[in-house]
């Protein structure tokens, strides 16, 4: 390919995909047969990197020198640990889009520059910025940021042509958006979104892993929740529990020798009925529907008006999602469109867009705040130095400019503070401050002297303020791009340099496609595969076990020959057996 790519990126809690348009279709790029990289990062015992599916392996025996769902976390201060050494968020998601651009870089045998990447449509400016952020360090231009739902309606409306009103229920492992959507000629538009970047399949898990930990308490007395090792192989049992009882009503969970008590093993073998998980997840789905109808409230839409249900998110497979929307809808949801890759394809649909590929759909989305600054006036009936004075309100579509004119208080004032908050409270400090900055030099007229403020919205969420002495034409502006962990100057450099140097690379511009990178990736998995069917070994029968030993001689055998092709047929045969077994 000669022009150059504009990957789409769905950079997940749980799971991440990379995308592109190729002949005028959406695909989601594979990696060794895979097209979902588990979102796992992790140091191995030599200091490599690991990403994906050998830093989940490996996070079961080796959990501080793992992290997970990081997505949780981005725009917040706190570091996380791995291997001893203390990563922002957006380092640790700037080694899975650096994954992920080698993994396009390879199929394409070009490099890849620039992306569009996809956020929770509830993802506060702070964390938009830090996703962008990640993209810089990883050698990505984030050319525009969509929401996900968004991008899911994008994915769907490439078989839709018909004006349809759409309910996009996005559930994914850490964060939940719902976004009511109008598809009309081939223009997608988001009417209205909500939702709670605190709440996903994660706190599924978390549910069963308490129900576990509870469990082991009463039958053997023993408190595992200080044993960081035995937590994460609760953690793996707990979400394989929850994506078993997605299909089957009743799932054991089993782990042997999790730990000792007073010199005896404790095993585990617990059976949970799909009926008793639902009433532990209850309560977060009802908070999710919650959601949902002030979504609709804000389309001035019922829940009759809906003609299609979308699910996004590979969350929305607990049965319990589709019969509560069936319930509340009279509907059931549509099941065309993959809830795991239909976001990434999604975004790779808008890339295309943006490359000038002729792809039909038209994106018009929306801002899930309000914006605005705060001003003295009256709050419940009584003087208030900080009423709220919303400019850009929620739902406005993208991108959006408004102006307010706001007056001097006292005569010859030659200063004012401007602060603007994100949200909906009538009293701004109630909500959150996201910037603020000071005018400075105003012309020192009488009282009543106008001040234009400005709030410009841009496609990917980032928010420019303006502040202009009407009489003088004086002007103060700032960009809003991350109000909570901004890196300070010089940081971001050192951030890439960090990550570079984590990958080993020589040089920034570098095409990622060579060989060993690849093959050293694959040597990771493999081996990480070959310690897992290990220690599965001694559980197997003996016809599998002959099986597993003849494939992991095979895998050694490519791996010294540096045969890497020849990996990947023994390395799918044994990763079916271990899922037989461990099924």
């Amino acid at each position: 390919m000669s022009n150059e790519v504009i990957v789409g990126i769905d950079l997940g809690t749980t799971n991440s995909e990379i995308a592109i348009v190729e002949n005028g279709k959406p695909i989601v790029i594979e990696d060794v047969g895979r097209k979902i990289l588990p979102s796992f990062v992790g140091m191995g015992e030599n200091n490599e990197v690991l990403v994906g599916e050998p830093a989940k392996n490996q996070y079961v025996l080796y959990p501080e020198r793992t992290i997970k769902s990081i997505k949780r976390q981005m725009g917040e201060e706190a570091k996380v640990e791995m291997a001893e050494q203390a990563y922002t968020p957006q380092e640790i998601s700037a080694i899975l889009l650096k994954r992920l651009k080698g993994i396009a870089e390879a199929y394409l045998n070009q490099p890849v520059h620039k992306a569009v990447i996809t956020v929770p449509a509830y993802f506060s400016d702070a964390q938009r910025q830090a996703t962008r952020e990640a993209g810089e360090i990883a050698g990505l231009e984030v050319v525009r940021m969509i929401n996900e739902p968004t991008a899911a309606a994008l994915s769907y409306e490439a078989d839709q042509k018909a004006h349809k009103r759409i309910l996009v229920y996005d559930l994914g492992g850490g964060t939940f958006d719902v976004s009511v959507v109008s598809i009309e000629d081939d223009v997608v538009e988001v009417v209205a979104s909500h939702g709670n970047n605190k709440l996903g399949g994660d706190d599924f898990d978390q549910e069963i892993i308490n129900h576990i930990v509870e469990h082991l308490q009463q039958k053997s007395g023993l408190d595992i929740r200080e044993s960081r090792k035995t937590m994460a192989r609760i953690n793996r049992a707990a979400e394989a529990a929850k994506q078993t009882l997605s299909a089957q009503p009743f799932v054991t969970i089993e782990e042997e020798y999790l730990d000792e008590h007073d010199g005896a093993p404790v095993h585990l073998s617990l059976e949970l009925a799909r009926d008793d998980y639902e009433e532990m997840i209850g309560d977060y789905i009802d908070e999710t529907l919650e959601a949902v109808h002030i979504a609709l409230k804000g389309a001035n839409l019922t829940a009759s008006d809906i003609d299609e249900i979308l699910l996004v998110g590979g969350s929305t497979r607990t049965p319990l999602v589709s019969q509560r929307l069936e319930e509340e809808f009279r509907k059931q949801p549509r099941l065309e469109v993959d809830p795991d890759l239909c976001v990434a394809t999604g975004a790779a649909i808008q890339a295309a867009m943006i490359a000038g590929a002729d792809v039909s759909a038209v994106l018009v989305d929306i801002t899930p705040y309000t914006y605005g600054t705060s001003a003295i006036g009256e709050l419940d009936g009584e003087f208030y130095l900080y009423k709220y004075v919303p400019i850009i309100h929620k739902n406005s579509s993208l991108p959006i400019s408004k102006t307010e004119v706001f007056y001097t208080m006292v005569d010859n004032q030659e200063k004012v503070k401007v602060q603007v908050f994100q949200g909906e409270e009538p009293d701004a400090l109630n909500n959150i401050q996201i910037g603020e900055f000071m005018v400075e030099g105003l012309s020192g007229a009488p009282a009543n002297n106008p001040i234009l403020l400005k709030l410009e919205l841009d496609l990917s969420g980032v928010l420019h303020v303006s502040a202009i002495e009407k009489q003088s034409g004086l002007e103060k502006s700032i960009v809003i791009d991350n109000a909570i962990s901004r890196f300070e100057e010089g940081e971001m450099e050192a951030a890439k340099e960090r990550i570079l140097e984590i990958f080993g690379e020589e040089s920034t511009d570098a095409v990622v496609v060579e060989p060993k990178i690849d093959s050293h990736h694959a040597v990771v998995q493999a081996r990480a595969l070959v310690e897992k069917a290990e220690r599965m070994l001694e559980d197997a029968s003996a016809e599998d076990r002959e099986d597993m030993v003849n494939l992991i001689e095979a895998i050694n055998d490519a791996i010294a020959k540096e045969d890497y092709a020849a990996l990947k047929e023994p390395m799918d045969q044994l990763s079916d057996i271990l899922y037989y077994l461990e099924s």
